[in-house]
């Protein structure tokens, strides 16, 4: 008996060490077809008829990169599969890499973690000159934002049923790949889009929004954020809000990616949020100073004329497809395109 307690206190210990260690983070959600598997440090959508992710989301902030765990190389099948998952056999004498989704580099805070980090559920073709290239790069680049401020990332490949299959498996090779990362305590958003091959010029190139991957994969990231954050974060993106130093930004990113008002400067907006009284803690580039929740607190602000229109948004996005969202009321338009 004293044993049994003594083995529960120890746990207790070990809990109230790790909590002020890592904290507790808010839990985001996304949309899936496959079988949802949990992990230590990551959680999955696996898709049997790809024999890989949909999607692996992870948190990660500076913490768990003072790891030291170092890596392991121990490819094997994931056993929490119930359908059976890739095995590193699938991948021999095919000439493509076993690539990460949530990168090992990302998981040295412990053995388990690394070691879960080489599971055959985490992994997908890659062309070795992207493996060890591009997407590299973008994992580097990821882990420098992750020292400054605690980040959620999601990411696969992007699955379909025209992709080609590994040898004589059932594993698909992705032609494109992923990542999508959110800094809630920054309320900024962003999401990478590259293809399967050597990637020759800047990581800026590939910045997509959320709504763009969205459109592409047919899943809903973050779905659990308040409906009117989800919708901001994941149709803006904003490149001067995330650090690419020693990472050049060409001429077109900085036109496709900036706000309509670029020229200033991200500053706190100047609204104030009715739930509290307090002053809103959102960033705005708006001219007013003041954020999309809170426009209509502006001096100058006019109210657009009001409809009876119930319905889809009547705008026409970027890509030249109608806005997936709801007209607001009395508008035809939703909150973006009014």
């Amino acid at each position: 008996m004293k044993s049994n307690e003594y083995l529960f206190m120890r746990r207790i210990l070990l809990l109230l060490f790790f909590i002020p260690l890592f904290g507790i983070s808010q839990v985001f959600k996304h949309s899936h077809k496959g079988e949802k598997i949990t992990h230590n440090n990551y959680t999955l959508s696996y898709s049997e008829n790809h024999e890989q992710a949909e999607w692996v989301y992870y948190i990660l902030n500076n913490e768990k990169l003072k790891g030291i765990t170092k890596r392991t190389n121990n490819f094997k099948s994931d056993d929490k599969v119930t359908t059976g998952s890739a095995n590193p056999s699938n991948y021999k004498h095919t000439g493509f890499d076993r690539g990460h989704l949530a990168p090992a580099s990302d998981m040295k805070i412990s053995r388990t973690t690394m070691s879960e980090s080489f599971l055959m559920s985490n992994i997908s073709p890659q062309n070795p000159s992207f493996n060890r290239g591009g997407w590299k790069k973008l994992e580097t680049l990821v882990r420098s934002w992750a020292q400054n401020y605690e980040i959620h990332i999601v990411t696969a490949g992007v699955l379909n049923s025209k992709l080609p299959k590994l040898g004589s498996s059932d594993v698909s090779i992705p032609k494109f790949f992923y990542k999508i990362i959110y800094a809630p305590s920054e309320k900024k958003m962003i999401g990478f889009l590259m293809p399967n091959i050597k990637i020759k010029t800047s990581l800026n190139n590939f910045i997509k929004s959320v709504d763009e991957i969205e459109e592409i994969t047919g899943i809903d990231f973050f779905y659990n954020l308040p409906d009117e954050d989800e919708n901001f974060l994941e149709s803006n993106v904003v490149y001067s809000d995330w650090n690419f130093t020693n990472f050049s930004i060409s001429s077109s990113v900085k036109n496709n990616y900036s706000s309509s008002t670029s020229k200033s400067i991200s500053v706190q907006c100047k609204g104030i949020a009715k739930s509290t009284g307090a002053r809103c803690r959102n960033k705005t580039k708006s001219e007013n100073q003041y954020c999309y929740l809170h426009k209509n607190q502006s001096s100058d602000y006019k109210a657009p004329k009001k409809s009876n229109y119930v319905g889809r948004c009547n705008a026409i996005t970027k890509a030249g497809t109608q806005c997936k969202r709801n007209a607001s009321t009395g508008s035809k338009f939703c909150w973006q395109h009014k």
